[in-house]
């Protein structure tokens, strides 16, 4: 079991989202796709903790709070682990964009998020991101295509 964090930092003023083209790391699962920014949770973290660190090691802006907008837990999804990641937002933050380890930074006009090159099943839930309830989900990928999904909203 991987325990994770997805985070997705709004420019509410230019109305757009900012991700991440994961184009720099070796073997890196995730390559050519656009994702949020996040990781695995390290030692002793809570979730917002992690968050709001991955979100400075990856992108150098620092954020003082997130905002929790729901759970996915996507079974065997590198075919290995079952993984369960803590999805946020966070529309305020400080800091100018670093040159990013893992990708590419991009600020994504929102009406456009879906329509870049994302994993299938994040097409579907990154439009809960700007609706005011929570929800608790499952995607269900095998050999790297997307299966299906189930979800409950709170």
């Amino acid at each position: 079991m991987k325990l994770a964090t997805l985070c997705y930092v709004l420019d509410k003023k230019k109305n757009s989202t900012l991700m991440i083209y994961r184009n720099k790391k070796q073997n890196d699962y995730h390559e050519g796709k656009w994702n949020g920014l996040g990781g695995k949770f390290e030692p002793g973290e809570s979730p917002e903790e992690c968050a709001i660190r991955e979100i400075e090691e990856e992108s150098g802006l620092k954020v003082e709070s997130v905002q929790m907008k729901g759970f996915i837990t996507f079974p065997l999804f590198d075919g290995n682990d079952d993984w369960y990641v803590f999805l946020f937002t966070a529309d305020e933050f400080l800091g100018e964009l670093i040159d990013s380890p893992e990708g590419e930074l991009g600020w994504i006009p929102n009406d456009k998020l879906t329509e870049i090159n994302l994993w299938d099943g994040d097409k579907i839930f990154i439009p809960w991101l700007f609706e005011d309830k929570f929800f608790s989900a499952k995607f269900n990928y095998k050999d790297g295509k997307f299966v299906s999904y189930s979800v409950e909203f709170y």
